[in-house]
């Protein structure tokens, strides 16, 4: 089978491999979708944390079912889609039903060969079920699960403001799923092609271009001179988290979704008087997955405004990178893999 692998920061190649078999605790599923994700971006630009090459990338997939292995409730040839973070099931975080940050933790695309392929060995204890949903849907649920996942985490209460750092397909995301929560969601990013699409597509109240306005000011003022009482960055920008922690409330938590490679700079005085809370937020889990996929469902939230380009399997080799440039315009980009 065809696979496109990652062999070295900025190149790509095709190359055949040897299609799975079925094996015990294993299912394997023919791809359809693969979401672009920016892991992916970053592994090809070389800026990717827990990353070695050659690799095969891609974690945001969905596709039909060719073989079911031990998995119980399957059927061969329903849609599904799988959760990419295959986790131990033994360590301190598995045995607290963390098993998004397992110790041992092995994410598909990234630590081990993902899904850039026609076919797909997955473990059966990682596939999920459609819901219903399209493969186009469908493989858009790890990523909206992560933002879920972060909101989660923060706790938001009703009518709160909830600033959201970086306005990528994560971001948009965390803030759709802010919105669900009740929070009043303030944009922050400096592309305005993206704030525009939170404004005019996500209906968004608050947007904010650090370039253009003093962002410590428009915050103060859309909140009546209290600041974020949540913060969350989904930039991966070193600068960015690092300038982020001024814009917290006192008593606000502040959740780190993006990551990057170096360290994170506080003022400590400033951090401690606010009796501020610093978190990460990794990944996600089974019921995160399954509260995405309900509210997609339910029409809370639709996948669909957020694919801007498609391309075919056998075409991406050549149209990744421009997907790194903003002029580009790319929300989401998806792959489409063999025939329907």
């Amino acid at each position: 089978m065809k696979a496109l692998v990652c062999v070295k920061s900025g190149e790509f190649n095709y190359e055949f491999i040897e299609k799975p078999v079925a094996k015990k605790g294993y299912a394997i599923i023919q791809i359809k979708r693969i979401g672009i994700c920016g892991t992916d971006l970053h592994a090809f630009e070389g800026t990717q944390p827990y990353f070695d090459y050659p690799r095969i990338l891609g974690h945001e997939l969905s596709g039909i079912l060719v073989e079911t292995g031990d998995a119980i409730g399957f059927e061969v040839g329903e849609v599904v889609t799988f959760i990419p973070y295959f986790h131990c099931g033994t360590c301190i975080a598995c045995r607290s039903n963390k098993t998004n940050c397992c110790s041992s933790l092995k994410v598909s695309g990234v630590h081990i060969d993902g899904g850039f392929v026609e076919y797909l060995s997955v473990p059966t204890y990682s596939l999920v079920k459609s819901g219903g949903l399209s493969v186009d849907e469908l493989c858009l649920v790890e990523p909206l699960s992560i933002g879920a996942h972060s909101i989660k985490r923060a706790e938001i209460k009703k009518d709160e403001f909830v600033l959201v750092v970086g306005a990528g397909p994560i971001g948009i995301g965390v803030a759709e799923f802010a919105r669900i929560a009740g929070g009043q969601v303030i944009m922050m990013d400096v592309n305005d092609n993206r704030l525009a699409f939170c404004s005019e597509v996500l209906k968004l109240p608050f947007i904010i271009n650090p370039k253009t306005v003093d962002p410590a000011e428009e915050i103060r003022k859309i909140t009546n001179g209290d600041m974020a009482t949540v913060v969350i960055d989904a930039t991966g920008n070193l600068a960015a988290i690092n300038n982020a922690f001024q814009y917290m409330a006192h008593g606000a938590k502040y959740i780190l979704v993006g990551l990057q490679k170096g360290e994170i700079s506080v003022s400590h005085p400033e951090f401690h008087k606010r009796e501020g809370t610093l978190m990460s937020s990794r990944n996600a889990t089974r019921i995160d997955f399954e509260y995405v996929i309900s509210c997609i469902a339910s029409g809370l939230v639709n996948p669909a405004n957020y694919i801007t380009h498609r391309v075919l399997f056998d075409d991406v080799k050549e149209q990744f990178p421009s997907w790194l440039k903003p002029e580009t315009g790319v929300i989401k980009a998806v792959v489409e893999v063999g025939e329907e």
